[in-house]
């Protein structure tokens, strides 16, 4: 039957393109199938904007990053069973970091609805955890005021995402009768009262410690001008949470950094010493707060958010101020806090402990490297990464003058989000420079939208800190596991600058400082989309950290168990292996030793006279370590025939 008649009544899949239009919507992604396929018709004659993804993750999380670096709506569209389902991460990223979306999904038509039909899964059931409110649309009739319905909620408020699911038959019922679409009024987030806000004023005006914590809330309520001046105008020190960062200039005199688990000393001394908290769109996280109960012991607190279900939610408050944040700051702002010494204080320890970036050797150093592209590269540069190690690299030492230029999955942590957001940030802000910053491990997580940007030629300029293995579980197993590593290795990861390539992607790949310089350079440089694969040292880690359910105040800066190491006479063993045949065994197989802390060196092997098909090696090794967990992940990891290990003397470990 040909649905797509010329001179056809307006079916439901028209008048729905027709209401996006009207609502302002440009650019959607998504991934066509069966029962979405009237919608997909519809768009031919429209003027939206349709991304082909290459998979229904990554059209959600490009919506998400879209809405994330535009502060519009993003919107994404999959079909019904896996295409719904696909796009459940990216919605939940979505839900938990407050970013507007409207996710359309095609469903079984009504009279199959609840019969095992073909490609049918209850969406609507599925995803009412993670949505502000969904839909299941029965009839043509409802479009209207469900449509509607959904963007305002997913505007109003603390945004978040919504769903509809739209069954076959209304897509494909008329629609003629229908009124032209009308977006619905968003209602304002009410003022806040008078009275909280003179309570607020007179704690900060007895207040001999204060700090400002913003969260990111403040970005998502356009208060970022109004928290600047409030900042300069109270002569306050500063903190900010992950989602906030960008708030405030990173070169401001009164900021101290990053707080939390990942924070800066002098952020996280700050809070803890305080005697008031001027909480600001933030929510008291646990990555933010480390151990809840300490932290900020002496601190009374004023507590700002629109969202008033966030406030005393996990920390009592002395002043709570639900409403309109930057009505809130305007109030307060003539405020000028009494606070000379404390604030003196707080500067002299963001220099005493100021990042340092002069790391021995010749290697790539992660942070000096990310710190340099912070500068060189435009000032209203976006930059979004994964997670894991390189996204804590990112927020210590890159520099963003707002937090919509800050793209990362703060609560989730979903890896794969850091690609595709980068893709949606491009076509949401085409005339400034996008950079994704990844880690080995989450790139191959949604690897396949390489090809949308390169279809899209898409100028996404794409940094890989590779450093063979799950880094950041890597670190955590170092330090809460005793070095028992379980699962963590990616030696034999692509080789990712000619997997670019094979796209049609410029690439290149470092592996030594000297050479950062020309090509951070020859990267923002080269037009359209371009990848710089940059090799690191595996055994690196994220310093400053607070180890799990401890106060602020236990920074480490180094493995304490390291320092042991480090009074160790360092030893020598002979490393004595039988390998199966297998392509590059052996180069991984050094690689896991250097990874494991020992330098390998007088490396012979040869054919084992038993099987030809079997490598007999030798190698002599030396470090500080015992040798038992490299010899335990050489036979789990590289199914070794044997592994034997002895000192130089002789006698066996």
């Amino acid at each position: 039957m040909n649905t797509s008649t010329p001179g056809a009544p307006r079916n439901g899949a028209r008048w729905l393109t027709q209401a996006l239009e009207a609502e302002g919507v440009q650019t959607l992604f998504g991934y066509p199938g069966g029962t979405i396929m009237p919608f997909y018709d519809a768009l031919v004659d429209s003027s939206l904007k349709h991304i082909l993804v290459r998979h229904e993750q990554g059209a959600a999380l490009a919506a998400n990053g879209y809405a994330r670096a535009s502060g519009k709506v993003g919107v994404c569209v999959a079909t019904s069973g896996p295409g719904a389902s696909n796009l459940v991460t990216g919605i939940a990223d979505a839900m938990l970091d407050s970013v507007p979306m409207v996710c359309l999904t095609g469903q079984v038509g009504t009279p199959l609805l609840g019969t095992d039909a073909f490609q049918e899964l209850d969406v609507f059931g599925m995803t009412m955890p993670i949505v502000k409110h969904s839909w299941l649309v029965r009839s043509v009739e409802e479009l209207p005021q469900v449509v509607a319905e959904a963007f305002r909620v997913a505007r109003e408020g603390r945004p978040g995402p919504v769903l509809i699911d739209l069954p076959k038959d209304v897509q494909l019922a008329d629609a003629s009768h229908l009124p032209d679409h009308r977006p619905a009024t968003v209602d304002p987030v009410p003022a806040p009262e008078a009275e909280r806000l003179a309570a607020a004023i007179e704690l900060i005006a007895a207040a001999e410690k204060p700090v400002i914590y913003g969260g990111g809330g403040i970005g998502l309520a356009d208060a970022v001008g109004e928290f600047r001046q409030f900042v300069e105008a109270s002569g306050i020190p500063t903190v900010l949470t992950l989602r906030g960062l960008g708030a405030l200039p990173a070169n401001h005199p009164q900021y101290l950094g990053m707080l939390g688990m990942h924070g800066t000393r002098a952020a996280n001394m700050a809070v803890q010493e305080s005697d008031l908290l001027i909480v600001v769109g933030a929510r008291f996280d646990d990555r933010a707060t480390g151990k809840l109960t300490e932290f900020a012991p002496f601190a009374r607190v004023i507590h700002l958010d629109a969202d008033a279900y966030e406030i005393a939610k996990l920390r009592s408050v002395d002043v709570a101020i639900p409403g309109n944040v930057a009505t809130a700051l305007r109030a307060l702002t003539p405020l000028r806090g009494n606070c000379n010494a404390w604030r003196a204080r707080c500067a002299a320890n963001r220099e005493k402990f100021t990042a340092r970036y002069d790391a021995p050797g010749q290697d790539i150093y992660a942070p000096a490297l990310l710190k340099r592209l912070s500068e060189v590269a435009p000032a209203d540069t976006v930059i979004a990464c994964d997670v894991g190690q390189h996204q804590m690299w990112v927020a210590q030492h890159c520099r963003f003058n707002h937090p919509r230029n800050h793209l990362t999955s703060g609560a989730l942590g979903t890896m794969g989000f850091g690609l595709p957001a980068a893709m949606g940030a491009q076509f949401a802000c085409p005339e400034r420079t996008v950079v994704l910053v990844s880690g080995d491990g989450s790139f191959m997580m949604n690897v396949q939208e390489l090809v949308t940007i390169a279809r899209c030629r898409l100028p996404v300029k794409i940094v890989l800190l590779d450093n063979s293995s799950l880094g950041m579980v890597r670190q955590w197993q170092e330090l809460f596991f005793a070095e028992r590593y379980s699962e963590i290795d990616l030696s034999d990861n692509p080789d990712f600058a000619a997997l670019a390539q094979v796209f049609g992607i410029p690439a290149t790949r470092i592996t030594q400082r000297a050479q950062v310089e020309d090509a951070l350079a020859a990267l923002l440089d080269t037009p359209g989309p371009a990848l710089l694969h940059v090799s690191i040292d595996a055994r690196a880690n994220v310093w400053p950290l607070v180890p799990p359910n401890n106060a602020n105040s236990t920074m480490l800066d180094s493995n304490p168990a390291h320092a042991k190491q480090r009074r160790r006479v360092p030893m020598q063993y002979r490393l004595d292996l039988v390998l199966k045949p297998a392509e590059g065994a052996l180069v991984r197989v050094i690689g896991m030793v250097e990874r494991r802390g020992f330098s390998p060196s007088n490396i012979a092997g040869n054919r084992n006279a038993d099987d030809a098909g079997r490598w007999h090696v030798q190698m002599d090794i030396h470090g500080t370590r015992p040798p038992e967990t490299l010899c335990h992940q050489l036979r789990k990891v590289y199914d070794c025939e044997s592994v034997q290990v002895v000192p130089v003397a002789g006698t066996p470990v």
